[in-house]
């Protein structure tokens, strides 16, 4: 039965496929995104312009609680 289910699936395979990679790049740039690494990077950046005077402290507030809840595992509401 499983033969004859991929034969008849078989039409679908390009779909199919694009959508695993899809889904590959996806829970990639998840890990990415959410890598504690990455994220102590942008806040270390974050902190060397705000002392650099390139932006204010309600930016800096704004974009250190994006970081720290993706350090978190979470996203921000926006």
């Amino acid at each position: 039965m499983g033969l004859l289910k991929e034969v008849l699936l078989l039409p679908a395979a390009p779909i199919r496929g694009t959508a695993w990679v899809l889904q590959q790049v996806v829970a990639e740039a998840e890990r990415q995104y959410y890598d504690p690494a990455v994220v102590h990077r942008e806040l270390a950046r974050l902190v060397a312009a705000f002392e650099a005077g390139e932006m204010d402290e309600a930016e800096f507030d704004r974009r250190e609680d994006e970081l720290l809840a993706r350090l978190e595992g979470r996203t921000q509401p926006r």
